[in-house]
């Protein structure tokens, strides 16, 4: 709750309790104006019993049994009037901080009423018969007449007291105004906000209703309240107390969650880079509101007007329910369902459908009465906006991936980020979260339109992603004007398909598919190394001699200018590689054994040969057969492997360490030859 509208209610709660405390006062001064009338009508009914009681006497003439019962009823009357001011005086005088006790005055207070209500105007009538007979018959004297007649008129006036007793402002009503504000103060006081964000704190149940939401013993007092206020027609009053202060309550429960991000607008969670964080918390706000705060205040609603009427407290819940922000978390799904169309929309929706499938019971249990219209009615919209939303985007991956048909390969000849997209994307979808989920959801669909249940709809169109991107690798493989780029290219991909061997989509694809990526990978590797180094190789025989213009080895001059020139060609090749990507390791490192185990044995041969006639030779290597060894392991490495190797400082791996180790033995190996 922000300043603003904290102080805004503590300014209306003021203006409620200066009103109230005006209405008293005035209360107060009626009741005091009230106190000499009623004395002065006492002393006359005591007059009225006296005459009564001589009246009593008069049998004359027949008509004595029918003025004894009429004097005893008066009797009776004028008996319970003194109780009634008596139990007056206590209702306005006393407070409601022994509630038992003043519900009990109360309550005889209104059965007082009743019976003068009941019993006053039968008396009436049938003094007013007497007068009427007396008079038509002259029975009895005029004083004895004029005795019945002032009896009569003071029942008369007693009735009029039992009237005024009822209407507004009057001491009954008093009593029940002071009612309805203990009804507040007692729910004010022991309505305390949960504080849901976890961990939750373990909370006894024992002795509490509504899990603990109110003590026991207030819910009783609450019970007792609205029962006497329900006997005098004025229940509606406090039941929008209780909405009011339980839907504030339930709404400050809600907030210890950190709900701002319900205010994110759709164009701004269309513009963020990942929206999963809201939506994961959306997730757990969720079912913590229905578990830990809705399916709670259902159960007191249900404890709190079980006694008065079953459709008040489905109506109390339902506006407490929508008050309090069950509606703004609904919502805020369907923002969700408003972003821009994408493949990542449809991981998304789905995470929304899991999570009010996991709620499906709950909800329908909480909100599914007639008082709950609005909250079905957002429920089922949003639901259905996430299953036209998911099977939208699904319908249309294909025709996504083969959109990018049209871009351009990866400059360093390595997997394109779609690729690593996809699969890892099909493979999400046939995970053991998402596949159960979008099957329901494909099924959901599919019955809505009437359409005949497709069978292995996912898997089919999982094929058609996988078909529209191989289409993509071969015009992307074409797009290179280095043929041997492209080459290295199409390995790189065909090892990265083979090795879905063991994933969700590679079990999908079948064993048949893996191993012809596998055979692709081996065949491309080979074109791509007689394509890339082939040229380079060609310039030393196979018995370790250099091919230069036909001239012979001996010549020590030509010799240098040989290895020179290789020299050259491998460091131009090299350099034109040098960005090159194989992302998986274990091609890579076969890749550089297999150049190392070709190249470096006849490079050997030949700085042999050129150290044997000149001994002074070596100074003008470009390379040694070790540092060949170590600038071809050195290739083909991903930027960020490259830099962890140096900041940890490994300048010599494992692989390096092996390379070295190859050199060596095969150096040693001439040396024993020669």
């Amino acid at each position: 709750m922000d300043e603003m509208e904290a102080t805004g209610k503590l300014v209306a709660a003021r203006q409620l309790l200066k009103t109230g405390l005006e209405r008293s006062r005035d209360i107060e001064s009626k009741l005091a104006n009230a106190g000499p009338r009623l004395r002065d009508k006492a002393q006359r009914l005591a007059s009225l019993e006296a005459k009564l009681l001589k009246i009593q006497k008069c049998n004359s003439f027949g008509v004595g049994d029918q003025i004894d019962h009429a004097i005893g009823l008066a009797t009776a009357l004028l008996n319970v009037f003194n109780t009634v001011s008596e139990l007056q005086k206590s209702l306005t005088a006393d407070s409601c901080s022994q509630l038992s006790s003043y519900l009990s005055v109360m309550k005889r207070f209104e059965e007082a009423l009743e019976f003068i209500s009941d019993n006053c105007s039968i008396t009436t009538q049938w003094l007013d018969g007497i007068v009427r007979f007396v008079e038509d018959n002259r029975i009895v004297d005029d004083q004895r007449l004029l005795n019945v007649k002032n009896s009569l008129a003071i029942l008369c006036e007693l009735q009029t007291v039992e009237n005024d007793a009822r209407i507004d402002g009057g001491p009954l009503d008093f009593a029940l105004n002071k009612l309805e504000f203990e009804f507040r103060r007692l729910l004010r006081d022991h309505s305390v906000p949960l504080r849901l964000a976890p961990p939750l704190l373990a909370i006894e149940n024992q002795g509490f209703i509504g899990f603990s939401l109110l003590p026991e013993f207030v819910v009783q007092e609450l019970q007792s309240i609205l029962t006497r206020l329900k006997a005098n027609g004025r229940i509606e009053n406090c039941i929008s107390i209780y909405i009011e202060i339980r839907s504030s309550n339930a709404e400050l429960s809600l907030r210890t969650l950190g709900l701002d991000y319900l205010e994110t607008s759709v164009d701004d969670l269309s513009n963020m880079r990942s929206i999963e964080d809201h939506i994961n918390k959306w997730s757990k706000h969720l079912e913590l509101s229905v578990k830990q705060v809705y399916e709670p205040e259902c159960k007191l609603c249900n404890d709190m007007f079980e006694k008065i009427e079953s459709e008040i407290r489905t109506r109390c819940f339902a506006k407490i329910a929508s008050q309090s922000g069950f509606i703004s978390l609904l919502r805020f799904g369907r923002k969700v369902t408003q972003t821009k169309k994408d493949p990542i929309k449809l991981l998304n929706l789905l995470d929304v459908f899991l999570v009010l499938d996991n709620l499906r019971t709950d909800i329908n249990k909480l909100f599914g009465g007639k008082d709950c219209t609005e909250i079905q009615a957002a429920t089922r919209d949003l639901v259905k906006r996430v299953v036209n939303g998911i099977c939208e985007v699904f319908s249309e991956l294909p025709i996504q991936v083969e959109l990018q048909r049209q871009s351009c390969p990866p400059a360093d000849g390595g997997i394109p980020s779609l690729v690593s997209f996809v699969t890892d994307y099909c493979n999400k979808l046939l995970g053991n979260h998402y596949k159960p989920i979008l099957n329901q959801i494909l099924i959901i669909h599919q019955s809505w339109g009437q359409e005949t249940c497709e069978e292995n709809l996912l898997e089919n169109q999982i094929y058609l992603i996988i078909k529209e991107l191989a289409l993509n690798l071969d015009a992307w493989a074409k797009a290179y004007q280095d043929m041997s780029k492209s080459y290295y290219f199409m390995m790189n991909n065909h090892c990265h398909f083979s090795n879905l061997k063991g994933s969700k989509l590679g079990e999908m694809m079948g064993d048949e598919w893996l191993n012809a990526h596998n055979q692709y990978k081996e065949y491309y590797a080979a074109l791509y190394l007689k394509e890339s180094w082939g040229e380079l190789l060609s310039l030393l025989n196979q018995k370790g001699e250099l091919q230069f213009e036909g001239e012979k080895w001996e010549d020590t001059y030509l010799l240098k200018k040989r290895v020179k020139k290789f020299s050259q060609a491998f460091e131009q090749t090299c350099r034109r590689q040098s960005k090159w990507v194989i992302s998986d390791e274990g091609l890579r490192e076969r890749i550089c054994l297999l150049l190392v185990q070709t190249i470096v044995p006849v490079y050997l041969k030949n700085f042999e040969a050129l150290i044997e006639h000149d001994r002074g030779a070596a100074k003008y290597l470009k390379y040694t057969a070790e540092s060949m060894g170590s600038v071809i392991s050195s290739m083909f490495r991903p930027p960020t492997l490259s830099v962890q190797i140096r900041s940890n400082g490994h300048t010599h791996s494992r692989f390096i360490t092996k390379i070295k180790s190859l050199v060596t033995n095969q150096f040693r190996a001439s040396i024993t030859a020669s």
